[in-house]
């Protein structure tokens, strides 16, 4: 075992080992051979490649060199595409503060049977009049960002559970398509996490008909992990024993605090920069920055060619078309 590995039980070990075909003696190569991908894609500012950094890709993608780096590409290149979202990413940005307190994500204090941490989402609970769609994406990114530094949760993974009881009509007309699928880049292409299921319960029609629109944008492999129990929590208790579940999930644990995750956060003042030192960083945020508006000139748009295909890594225009497929089914008017 290395040190890279040593925040693992002998368990988590044997898992990293059968699941992940983590290889003690092979990681340093393993990290290295990610690493030097690096100078196929100078379009992006990576801006941290050290070896603990970089395992946790190769764990998200089962040691696949090649998959690890397009993910890990993505993740920065999502960061360049979407600069806004990231500019104050801390616990104490007024949005992600608000957003946490409303339960935006809930994170249950105990583990699932595999060791997976269970995140949990009551729709009902957003606020659009004091947040955005988007501080709750970021709050979740955030939330993600510090619970990604446990090796374990690095193996083992995640459970989402989101709640639609008494999420309202006029609430899901704000989830336009281009909104949801900035969640979807965000979550399931760019970010190093392995989620086990993501579990709707309580879900309306329209949260269907939404699922709908953006079912195209998921991977099989999301979509086969995404289970519509409705109103049968018995199903989800098949899957995720009540013991460990709060009341409003029909579980046997007192009803959720949503103030909880956002105390810890607070109380550590979290934010994504904590375990950035700076020798880890090869270029600074004013270098990616000003790389950003040279890639995007005229004369750079046409990406040179490199290991990974052209154009995989581009984040798509919005659609228009799903928006227009979706008035008809969650107009107000």
């Amino acid at each position: 075992m290395t040190h890279l590995q040593a925040g693992l039980s002998p368990e988590t070990l044997e898992k990293a080992k059968v699941e992940l075909k983590e290889n003690p003696e092979t990681l340093h190569q393993d990290i290295q051979e990610v690493r030097d991908m690096i100078i196929t894609r100078p379009d992006i500012g990576f801006l941290r490649t050290d070896d603990a950094f970089i395992l946790r890709f190769l764990r998200a993608r089962k040691f696949n060199h090649f998959e690890a780096f397009r993910l890990l590409a993505q993740y920065f290149e999502y960061r360049q595409q979407n600069l806004d979202m990231f500019k104050n990413l801390k616990a104490t940005d007024p949005g992600i503060k608000q957003a946490l307190k409303d339960g935006f994500p809930g994170v249950l204090s105990n583990l699932d049977k595999y060791g997976r941490k269970i995140l949990v989402l009551f729709a009902a609970n957003w606020d659009q009049s004091r947040y955005t769609f988007v501080d709750i994406l970021r709050a979740i990114l955030l939330s993600l960002e510090s619970m990604i530094e446990d090796p374990e949760l690095q193996v083992n993974g995640f459970i989402l559970i989101i709640d639609w009881s008494n999420f309202t009509f006029k609430q899901a007309s704000k989830l336009t398509p281009s909104m949801l699928r900035l969640a979807i880049e965000g979550l399931q292409d760019s970010f190093p996490a392995r989620f086990g299921g993501i579990h709707f319960v309580n879900q309306p029609w329209y949260i269907h008909a939404l699922y709908t629109v953006i079912r195209p944008f998921l991977k099989d492999k999301t979509r086969k992990r995404i289970f519509m129990h409705g109103n049968n929590l018995n199903s989800l208790h098949q899957l995720i024993h009540p013991e460990i579940l709060p009341s409003e999930l029909g579980g046997m644990m007192p009803p959720y605090d949503m103030g909880t995750w956002a105390r810890t956060l607070l109380d550590h003042a979290y934010d994504e920069e904590t375990d950035y030192c700076p020798e880890s960083y090869t270029l600074s945020v004013q270098d990616l920055e000003r790389d950003l508006e040279k890639n995007m000139s005229p004369k750079t748009m046409k990406r040179s060619q490199s290991v990974v295909e052209p154009g995989v890594l581009k984040r798509p225009d919005k659609v228009k078309s799903e928006e227009d497929n979706l008035q008809p089914l969650l107009s107000l008017d």
